[in-house]
């Protein structure tokens, strides 16, 4: 008698062994409709069903077909399928509001107990006329039928799973479930709700964790539309260059791997990775021109040249100017002032390099003119913050003003690496804080160089840049079509500024197409000669 037990006694402790290291696999899987297959497959697989559905429970009170399999009929629907099902939810309550107990699935649940049912045809007390339908449909016999509610840790059911036609292991014939497959089933349902449960429970953390960088970013977004935009574009390019990254089989970077878990680390450094400007003042972030503050002073230094003209044109009849000649010698004087007013115009706007010559001409007309304010006083024509600003050499801002900007890169490695950061994510604050480095050493804020920064914070930094060339919306640029900023951005290879490698996966694998089909306005996508990039070099031979 002992050694009849015996095989059923290696088979039951199998099952459980099987059931024990399903439960281990159900708590590490992170994507919903894989937890979910994962849960109907293994507890199809323990009872030796041949098709079985998972019903998860809404907030309308039914149940929701979510995943359906059946061996025989080749049926595979809902979850990664990628197949619909095309079934009407089971509802809880009729109409009335009266519990549904004609329905097997719904019965489960108002009574919170499986149901085990031998053969479906000859079972009293349930609606399976559905049932019957599609086997004349299909030719199938449906027949044994065990039903389990799966309750969470908090005794809530949230879903349903329902496995059919239990076959003999030795014959393959369609057999009742056993009481073994029921409490088999019963402690699967368990696991797989708490794991079910779990894995909600965290994605909700995390959608509620973006949705509150999201609001950092819109914060960012109301004090300057300049950088909203920004700070959305610069992580969705980033990832899309570490995805090409991953998937380049040539050159230095072959080896770079990403996981679901560094995809998500990565996603979220992109979206924090300028938290810190929500520091940074408006009317600097702002600055669209040199003289720019709360307003354009460019328009009191024009008032102040209309107050010299005036004084030349009273001087001229104060002194009697007479004749065509002193005529003409006004029209000269009044002219030189409006050419030097148009030169500081074109100077405010700091949309190209300022040469030495023009510096100086700046400076020629800050102390060639004076001028008499209201009280009658002489004052000095510019005054020494408006002879700083329209002297900056390149774009609108003083270096102390560049310090300011800068200075956002600081806090925000400030801010993230005061954060606990749980194990999965803790490179964030070194991805984020890392993009405005340069590869030789002469970036900011840390002046790292290309050995001391991981492949992630390179991608962002290359992306970064690219973003800020194409962008539209900057008030002191004009946006750059693809091969200006390619070019730009092959010269940054050259000089040490970005990561040679990734600059040529970047080219490689057309980044800046994929990029530009989302984000640039037609005029800007031109036809690109990669010949003649700058840096560039053909991808390896394959």
């Amino acid at each position: 008698m002992n050694q009849m037990r015996a095989p059923a006694n290696v088979e039951l402790f199998q099952r459980f062994e099987q059931l024990n290291q399903v439960g281990i696999a159900l708590s590490k899987e992170r994507d919903i409709n894989r937890l979910l297959e994962a849960i109907l497959t293994a507890a199809k697989d323990i009872t030796n069903a041949d098709g079985g559905t998972l019903y998860r429970m809404t907030e309308g009170q039914a149940l929701r077909f979510e995943i359906m399999r059946n061996d025989t009929l080749g049926i595979a629907m809902g979850g990664t399928s990628g197949v619909d099902i095309p079934f009407f939810p089971v509802k809880l309550y009729d109409d009335s509001g009266k519990p549904n107990h004609s329905m097997v699935a719904a019965y489960a649940v108002h009574h919170d107990k499986s149901i085990n049912i031998a053969d479906a045809y000859t079972e009293e007390g349930f609606d399976f006329s559905g049932t019957r339908n599609f086997d004349k449909k299909t030719g199938y016999r449906s027949k044994s039928f065990l039903t389990v509610p799966m309750k969470n840790h908090e005794n809530e059911i949230i879903g349903v799973l329902q496995l059919l036609n239990a076959k003999d292991r030795a014959s393959g014939e369609v057999v009742p479930f056993s009481e073994v497959d029921q409490r088999i089933a019963e402690s699967l349902a368990s696991q797989a709700a708490i794991a079910l449960t779990n894995r909600l429970l965290i994605n909700h953390l995390e959608t509620l964790f973006e949705s509150l960088i999201n609001l950092i970013n819109a914060a960012i977004d109301d004090k300057s539309p300049y950088t909203g935009g920004h700070c959305a574009r610069v992580p969705a390019l980033t990832m899309m260059l570490a995805e090409a990254v991953n998937n380049c089989n040539a050159g230095p970077l072959k080896g770079f791997t990403m996981s679901d878990r560094d995809r998500y680390e990565l996603k979220i450094a992109g979206l924090l990775h300028d938290c810190g400007k929500v520091t940074t003042p408006v009317h600097v972030v702002d600055k669209a021109t040199k003289l720019e503050t709360i307003c354009d002073r460019i328009g009191l230094v024009d008032t102040r040249f209309e107050v010299v003209k005036r004084d030349i044109e009273l001087e001229f009849l104060r002194t009697g100017g007479q004749g065509e000649a002193g005529q003409r010698e006004l029209e000269a004087r009044l002219k030189a002032v409006d050419d030097d007013r148009e030169f500081l115009r074109r100077a405010n706007i700091g949309g190209e390099l300022m040469r030495d010559e023009d510096i100086a001409r700046v400076q020629g007309i800050a102390g060639k003119y004076r001028w008499r304010g209201p009280d009658g006083d002489y004052a000095d024509f510019l005054s020494a913050e408006e002879l700083k600003n329209l002297t900056v050499r390149a774009g609108t801002l003083t270096a102390d003003e560049r310090k300011i900007i800068n200075h956002h890169i600081e806090v925000t490695i400030q801010m993230l690496e005061a954060l606990p950061w749980p194990k999965h994510l803790t490179n964030v604050p070194e991805y984020a804080g890392g993009h405005h480095e340069r590869m030789d050493g002469k970036g900011y804020p840390r002046g790292l160089t290309r050995e001391q920064m991981s492949v992630q914070a390179r991608c962002m930094g290359i992306a970064d840049i690219f973003e800020a060339l194409t962008a539209k919306d900057r008030p002191y640029k004009k946006s750059k079509t693809l091969t200006e900023s390619l070019t730009i951005l092959g010269r940054f290879k050259l000089n040490g500024h970005i990561d040679p490698d990734l600059f040529d996966i970047f080219m490689w694998e057309k980044v800046y197409e994929t990029y530009a089909k989302q984000f640039l306005d037609p005029e800007q996508i031109d036809e690109v000669d990669v010949a003649r990039i700058p840096g560039y070099v053909p991808p390896p031979a394959s």
